[in-house]
């Protein structure tokens, strides 16, 4: 995927009456069997993907699901969606890069809330913590992230996916200046550099080629 840069849009999509119920926990209880990839590897790729990733939300949210949601740019919930973190009940420590996505994402009020007393909370508290971006409608979820995926892929792609890239690092205190200013200096540089001002002075909607 990440070598696919015509790839601007990635969409995690749920079914049926939840959107994940996290990790296997089975799994959890056998620790002699090896993960080939552990869970936190997983979400830490998707948080790097270069696409803006959009997680639809159909229902409950729980446990790894919510790192996983946590790691997408954008996250659209139903009206009775809701998530619940079982890590301290499982007596399950959260690996380093989870906890720091919360707090970087949510802050450390919320953070410990939904660490420290496995609180459930429903669509509207996801919404006023800040775990969901926007709710809706169930019937309106689909046409909803369509309308968000649509609006995205019109924009110019250096300066879309350099901003997300940087955007994360800086949540998370870890920019690099250097790799900054060279997708800065590239941005500049390239054609789309002058589609965007040329299509907007002339009133049409511009046609970005990334390059």
């Amino acid at each position: 995927m990440n070598a696919q840069q015509e790839i601007l849009v990635l969409r995690i999509v749920g079914t049926g009456k939840y959107f994940c119920s996290g990790y296997d926990i089975a799994s959890i209880a056998a620790p002699d069997e090896q993960e080939p990839l552990p869970f936190g590897d997983v979400v830490d790729h998707l948080e790097q993907a270069h696409p803006i990733t959009i997680a639809a939300i159909n229902g409950g949210v729980y446990g790894g699901a919510m790192d996983l949601c946590l790691a997408c740019d954008f996250r659209i919930g139903v009206r009775h969606a809701e998530m619940f973190m079982p890590a301290v009940r499982l007596g399950i420590h959260y690996y380093q890069s989870g906890l720091e996505r919360y707090i970087s994402r949510l802050g450390l009020n919320a953070a410990k809330r939904l660490f420290l007393v496995s609180e459930k909370l429903d669509a509207q508290t996801m919404l006023e913590t800040g775990f969901l971006t926007e709710h809706v409608e169930a019937e309106d979820l689909m046409p909803r992230v369509d309308a968000l995926s649509q609006a995205i892929s019109q924009m110019a792609p250096i300066p879309l996916l350099g901003m997300k890239k940087h955007l994360n690092r800086i949540a998370r205190g870890a920019l690099d200046a250097a790799d900054l200013q060279r997708d800065i200096k590239r941005a500049e540089q390239s054609t789309d550099m002058q589609e965007g001002p040329a299509a907007w002075k002339e009133k049409r909607t511009p046609l970005f080629t990334g390059r």
